[in-house]
């Protein structure tokens, strides 16, 4: 009897009370399929005393989560919640598949190439030490040397380090600005971008098809050599890769930043503190390390959210800080807060990933025009879901923006190296993520923070706001206004109702939105765009991706919809827009696209909630 044959017979009972689970609707016909091949198949025989357990004590809902689907590589990786079994959740297996998926790829690409290496580092999430060490015994027992960042740091070191130690691929162990329940695998190449095709599918393969993972103990793969420590190394060369990126001028601002109970500590105040600034305060309810975010609201350490900027306002507003920074976990994206006016003690607001996108743009490629370094062929970079104003602040000072991108970062990158990373100049999207120079291939919060810094430092120098500086970018460019709206849709009915959604979207679309009739609608997914009011279709050339684009019969504005590749949601991005004649009176700018927009959003909820 072969070692499958005698599983399916110990685990008989256990066989039986699945297939009858799924027949009352206890669990899903795929849940009950990725069960059974955890209890019978040899690869899973360290889970199934477990697995068997659950089943044993009813616990199907659990069982249900947990395997109904199997997790898959999204645009930043393998990520989800942690949970000691299942094939949909974060555990040894899962994150063991990933790394020896991602390490036979590499052996097999590199066709028997000598010194392969892989840079790991980490976060303070939970178990992301404990994944490391397993990712790490994993590269060393395929004859991979790592390169290990022995501490908290951030995902852009990492990307630095595999450029920096010309790694083959490297791996950063965080789930990002995910709820402490999470963690995650980022996967990069040897450019020290996240994986792209064909790399990425190929690897995905090589993860799906996984059936021993072979580790090394860490311990041992350490005495041997073959783990590295780099901490040092990289932190020195990294500082002084990322402070070129910084501009000459004044350095007098007060800064409050925070952490978010994350790794940005070691980064931002180090970089900062290397091109000058002195008077930079740690927040200290969210100082401390600490994968459970204690102190944040929701213990979501997003810096997208703006109610956890609510706490380190007010501190602001009595020590007389002119910024306050917020970097996630992983410290790759900002957010960012600041007064309203030139009074500390007054009424502050946060920005939006957009807004700081805009600013920053302006603010470099102002600098860079002063200096004389801009050239005919410096271009910036963006996404589609990523707002208009950033291409036109960039057409101002005769810079080419490349916009016809998806989300993903990895996918700036690959510009960056396609294009020429010489005349790159600044890359940004939506979600609070920003780029200059050529130091590494991934968003990095620290020098994006660097880069607010002197920009409130020239603006308090000029006795002006950053809500005054973002205002002139309105009137001059026109009034752009965008929002997101997140569908969060769990589990295998989650996705089955995002699956109806998206083809709702497709096959039968709003007719108008706001009173507004919608006029094309772009569908990356088939490279077409339809005139609505015709149904005639014409090629629509940029990526290929499952991505719908609704344009309004109202130039600059218009609904973009897509499944988070991360996440269990859909995203709508909306976007409106007035023309400069229209904004010069910018309040009742404000105040035409704010019903617009909340008109939008509830059309587009309405819409959602009929058809998915």
């Amino acid at each position: 009897m072969s070692n499958t044959d005698s599983n399916q017979t110990s685990a008989q009972p256990s066989i039986e009370a699945v297939k009858k689970a799924a027949a009352e609707g206890l669990i899903s016909s795929t849940a009950a399929e990725n069960i059974n091949a955890w209890l019978t198949e040899d690869r899973y025989a360290l889970y199934r005393d477990e697995v068997i357990a659950h089943i044993q004590d009813g616990k199907w809902q659990k069982l249900d989560d947990v395997y109904w689907t199997i997790i898959p590589f999204g645009t930043g990786g393998r990520r989800g919640r942690m949970y000691p079994i299942g094939s949909n959740a974060i555990n040894d297996r899962t994150i063991g598949e990933s790394a020896q998926g991602l390490a036979d790829y590499v052996v097999q690409y590199h066709g028997g190439k000598k010194d392969l290496s892989c840079a790991i580092a980490y976060d303070t999430r939970h178990k992301s030490r404990h994944f490391t060490e397993l990712c790490a015994g994993i590269m060393v027992a395929a004859g991979i040397k790592v390169y290990l960042l022995d501490d908290y740091r951030a995902t852009p070191q990492l990307s630095f380090a595999v450029r920096h130690k010309n790694c083959d691929c490297g791996i950063m162990v965080t789930a990002s600005h995910n709820p402490p329940s999470d963690n995650a695998v980022k996967v990069y190449w040897s450019s020290g971008a996240q994986v792209l095709p064909p790399h990425d599918i190929a690897i995905i393969d090589k993860v799906m098809s996984c059936q021993q993972i072979k580790a090394t103990p860490f311990d041992e793969a350490v005495a041997a050599g073959m783990v590295e420590v780099v901490t040092d190394e990289i932190d020195q060369a990294y500082f002084d890769a990322a402070s070129k990126c910084s501009f000459d001028g004044p350095r007098d601002v007060k800064v409050l930043y925070s952490p978010l109970h994350g790794v940005g500590a070691a980064a931002v105040i180090p970089l900062a503190e290397k091109v000058g600034f002195k008077d930079i305060e740690v927040y200290g309810p969210h100082s401390e390390p600490n994968g459970d975010f204690p102190n944040v609201p929701g213990h979501v350490s997003n810096p997208e959210n703006s109610v956890l900027f609510e706490a380190p306002i007010k501190h602001a507003q009595q020590t007389g800080a002119n910024l306050v920074l917020a970097t996630d976990p992983d410290c790759d994206r900002i957010g960012v807060a600041a007064p309203m006016t030139l009074d500390p003690a007054g009424d502050w607001r946060t920005f939006n990933g957009n807004e700081i996108g805009a600013i920053l743009a302006e603010y470099v490629l102002s600098k860079r025009s002063a200096a004389g370094t801009l050239t005919p062929d410096s271009y910036i970079i963006k996404t589609l879901v990523t707002t208009e104003l950033t291409r036109r602040i960039a057409e101002s000072y005769n810079v080419r923006c490349e916009g016809d991108l998806l989300v993903g970062f990895k996918h700036i990158a690959d510009v960056m190296d396609r294009v020429g990373a010489d005349d790159f100049v600044y890359g940004t999207e939506e979600s609070h993520g920003y780029l200059v120079g050529q130091y590494c291939r991934d968003k990095d919060g620290a020098v994006a923070s660097m880069l607010m810094c002197e920009l409130a430092a020239q603006l308090k120098a000029d006795g002006k706001s950053m809500h005054d500086y973002l205002c002139d970018l309105h009137r001059k460019h026109g009034y752009h206004r965008e929002t997101l709206i997140n569908l969060i849709m769990e589990g295998s009915e989650g996705m089955a109702a995002m699956q109806r959604l998206m083809k709702s979207f497709r096959t039968t679309p709003p007719e108008s939105l706001a009173g507004v009739k919608i006029a094309k609608i772009r569908d990356y997914s088939i490279a077409t765009t339809t005139t609505v009011s015709t149904g005639q279709s014409e090629k629509l050339e940029g990526p290929d991706g499952n991505l719908i684009i609704m344009d309004l019969d109202e130039p600059g504005n218009y609904v973009a919809v897509r499944p988070s590749g991360t996440e269990p949601k859909i995203k709508l991005y909306v976007f409106t827009r007035l023309s400069p004649d229209q904004s010069v009176d910018l309040d009742q700018a404000t105040a035409t696209l704010k019903v617009r927009m909340e008109e939008l959003e509830k059309d587009v909820r309405a819409y959602a909630k009929v058809n998915c």
